[in-house]
């Protein structure tokens, strides 16, 4: 049994879908991030970083993981999926599970964050990740031209980090015009079932202005 500590985000919806795709038996504890529920000793316990998601799985002695990316690794070994054996092919894998920890997540969680619910507007700032957010779906445009996924042509836990944040290219204002294999790869994946139920794990609530700001303010490291 793993128990997820998440919240309705795209960090927290990486998690849920990938327990679904795994086939892992979880229980999901949702966290009130407006209430700063994640900044509780309770939680700091499991992770000291205070932010979601975090698990604990029950069968490994109530080991504790941190971090979304070190998660799905944690999870893809655990099960033997979604992680090839061959070491090139896992280290393409890692590689761009590592491109949406660094790139993609951040970019576009400051995007959310300046082009959404910052005070004040400042035009520089949106343009600056608006901008990178679409430099960086370019990338992906051009590996997807290739591939039918990210890391090759088998689906891999660098799909499950990268999908829940591109799907919300709207919300961060970002054009996705033109880029015919980056939307093919969205379409597709919002096809698997275990894709749309981890969207929905936790369900969205309705917040305030505040909790919703504070909320993306969890989002925007990665």
């Amino acid at each position: 049994m793993i128990d997820l500590y998440t919240a309705a985000t795209p960090n927290g919806f990486k998690i849920s879908i990938a327990l679904e795709e795994m086939g892992l038996e979880y229980q999901v504890h949702p966290l009130d991030l407006g209430a700063n529920e994640q900044k509780q000793s309770e939680f700091l316990a499991i992770n000291p970083n205070g932010r979601i998601p975090a698990i604990v799985d029950r069968d490994n002695d109530d080991f504790a993981v941190f971090e979304s990316g070190a998660i799905l690794l944690y999870l893809a070994e655990k099960t033997g999926k979604f992680l090839p054996d061959d070491a090139n092919k896992r280290s393409r894998v890692i590689q761009w599970l590592m491109f949406q920890m660094g790139g993609v997540g951040p970019m576009m969680g400051q995007a959310n964050v300046f082009y959404r619910y910052f005070p004040e507007k400042i035009p520089a700032a949106i343009d600056r990740y608006q901008h990178e957010g679409r430099r960086l779906f370019e990338v992906m445009d051009g590996q997807l031209a290739k591939y039918r996924y990210l890391a090759g042509d088998e689906y891999s836990i660098a799909d499950m980090a990268t999908w829940p944040w591109v799907r919300g290219y709207e919300w961060s204002g970002i054009d996705i015009e033109g880029l015919a294999h980056l939307q093919r790869w969205l379409g597709e994946l919002a096809q698997r079932p275990a894709c749309q139920k981890g969207i929905v794990t936790p369900p969205p609530s309705e917040l305030s202005d505040e909790a919703r700001a504070e909320q993306i303010r969890n989002m925007v490291t990665r």
